[in-house]
């Protein structure tokens, strides 16, 4: 089967067709690191990795860029408000730029706890000045650009299809709109570069228009065309990016290119807690990854929960949820661990995996199929291979995984022998009741050949 992706700006699946055949040019949308991603912001980047995933599975040579938001992004998308980098610095007491290096490398170690691969392109939006000025300047020369007092706009009215991704209704927003635009022309109307404006502003560059900083949305066009040229394959990031990002970069690269940057758009779902809309790091209460290692659970649960729901919807997070998931991939993990190696994969469950994968990213119906294979009754070997290829698309590292050394403790030790000596001498209702006491104490005990093998209980 054909890959097939939901088009958001066409909203509807099309099958991928690339530029270039055999190769994928793939540009995600990164973080703004001022502070820690929260576990909201690493769905998006778990729904990326099984797209890269899935095109490398199909064949396709994937060039992965992923931008680093490390200036530019203000409080307010309607360009107000306070640089969340400076505003960063300010809650730390570290300059911009170090907390900057600090917050990309614990997003960075995030990302490798939960299995996803590092792109081949890390783009900072500070290295990249001189390319979103060279781009600003080309959309100034094509006139799609104003002064105001605090920076250089551009000017949405010059393009008739305008918020075609986000289907936004333009000339209701521009008549309903009451409030002061602050200089600006339109309310759709969005900033290209800003001028300084403050003595305590500590990342700044020179321009043709002034001394300031460039606008959130330009780096991604700049960035973008600078590693995957002026037209690529496919644009992803969350669900949040459609109306606002998304559809100001097509728009500076329409008056720039006469065309959208991507030929594909890919949005993936919020993630929500149990009592709130969505998670968000704008007040200051979130759940990062650490928040799930400290109360004892593997980043990799997190991932398989993830996985368990389609990248489009919505995803609501608990406890219980999560705590379902990482027993679910424990007893994944176990029984793939006992099963003999050497076999190939079996082609019709291959193939079975590769048309649910490709039926849009369906890890739901491919993490099912993950399930039937064990239940089938194909020769071990031949399901661990099977498994093995499928897990390239999952990322749950399968093979990497052994069974922990527990030193149990000495009273759970007694429960265990005490079992062992009950089922030797068939007295199973003693054993029964003995596993309740083992498990009672927080461990499960499974039976081996070599004996009973007793491991804490997965939280």
């Amino acid at each position: 089967m054909t890959l097939m992706l939901y088009d958001t700006y066409e909203r509807r699946l099309r099958p991928f067709v690339p530029l270039v055949p055999g190769h994928a040019g793939l540009y995600a949308c990164g973080p703004t690191v001022y502070d820690y991603a929260h576990i909201g912001n690493l769905r998006t980047y778990l729904f990326g990795d099984t797209l890269r995933r899935v095109l490398a599975l199909n064949g396709f040579a994937v060039e992965h860029v992923v931008n680093i938001t490390d200036v530019g992004h203000l409080s307010s998308d309607a360009d107000l408000g306070e640089d969340k980098m400076e505003k960063g610095s300010r809650r730390t007491g570290r300059s911009a730029w170090d907390i900057a290096a600090y917050y990309t490398a614990a997003f960075q170690r995030d990302l490798a706890r939960l299995g996803i691969l590092a792109p081949a392109v890390w783009a900072r939006a500070t290295d990249h000045i001189p390319e979103q000025i060279a781009f600003i300047a080309d959309i100034e020369r094509k006139g799609f650009t104003y002064r105001t007092e605090d920076g250089i706009y551009f000017d949405t009215t010059r393009l008739e299809r305008y918020g075609h991704l986000a289907r936004l209704d333009i000339a209701g927003l521009r008549a309903g709109h009451r409030v002061d635009l602050g200089g600006k022309r339109a309310p759709t109307d969005f900033a290209l570069w800003k001028f300084s404006g403050d003595a305590r502003r500590q990342m700044e560059w020179d321009s043709p228009w002034g001394r300031g900083f460039p606008g959130w949305h330009i780096e991604c066009s700049a960035m973008s065309t600078r590693y995957l040229g002026a037209l690529f394959d496919i644009h992803i990031g969350g669900e949040d990016h459609v109306p606002v990002h998304h559809a100001n970069e097509i728009a500076q690269h329409e008056a720039c290119h006469g065309h959208p940057p991507a030929r594909y758009w890919l949005h993936g779902a919020f993630l929500r807690l149990a009592d709130s809309d969505k998670m968000s790091k704008s007040d200051g209460s979130f759940l990062r990854l650490d928040s799930l290692v400290e109360r004892g659970f593997d980043p990799l649960a997190y991932r398989y929960l993830a996985l368990g729901a389609h990248y489009r919807s919505k995803l609501v997070f608990s406890w219980e949820a999560l705590e379902a998931a990482q027993t679910a991939l424990g007893r994944l993990r176990r029984a793939y661990f006992a099963l003999p190696a050497g076999g190939t994969p079996d082609a019709a469950y291959r193939q079975r995996m590769l048309d649910e994968l490709n039926e849009d990213l369906n890890t739901p119906r491919a993490l099912a199929l993950a399930w039937e294979v064990l239940k089938s009754g194909l020769p071990g070997a031949v399901q661990k291979a099977t498994l093995r290829w499928l897990d390239e698309a999952l990322g749950l590292g399968l093979d990497a995984w052994v069974p922990g050394v527990h030193a149990l403790p000495a009273a759970v030790q007694a429960l265990v022998d005490a079992r062992q000596r009950a089922r030797v001498e068939k007295r199973w209702q003693d054993a029964d009741a003995l596993r309740a006491g083992i498990e009672a104490a927080g461990f499960s005990v499974r039976d081996t050949p070599g004996g009973p093998v007793a491991e804490p209980l997965a939280r």
